[in-house]
């Protein structure tokens, strides 16, 4: 199987020149994902509400890999202000609480000061999904 790039249509990729997602095998790489909305490139300023739509964003590209996010097995969070991780527990709980992947978190700058969370999976595709 070749590799397969996936993307958001987020400005961040066009000028940083990354993709959103990639496909290797039954393996999907998904990259720090931020709380944008996309397709309004706009950004809540609390960070349970940048946690969900962080992770709405990377749904929407594992979908578009035939995966889902029972297939995720890593999972990185990366917060600015490490005390503000606890209040995002109760929405990767919703996400993940079932599927417990592997995971990590530290604190970081991240690129815009806005962004309170990016979250990185990987995830291995069990069953194709169309």
């Amino acid at each position: 199987m070749t590799k397969k790039l996936i993307s958001s249509n987020s400005e961040f990729e066009k000028h940083i020149g990354y993709s959103r997602a990639v496909v290797d095998g039954d393996w999907v790489f998904v990259s720090g994902t931020t709380g944008y909305h996309y397709e309004t490139m706009t950004i809540d300023d609390d960070i349970v509400q940048q946690t969900k739509q962080c992770l709405e964003n990377i749904a929407s590209a594992l979908r578009q890999a035939h995966a889902q996010m029972r297939d995720v097995v890593r999972v990185t969070y990366i917060l600015p202000d490490a005390t503000e991780f606890e209040k995002c527990w109760p929405v990767l709980r919703t996400y993940f609480g079932d599927i417990r992947p592997a995971a990590t978190m530290f604190s970081a700058g991240l690129a815009d000061p806005k962004m309170k969370i990016e979250i990185q999976v990987t995830a291995r595709i069990t069953q194709k999904t169309t």
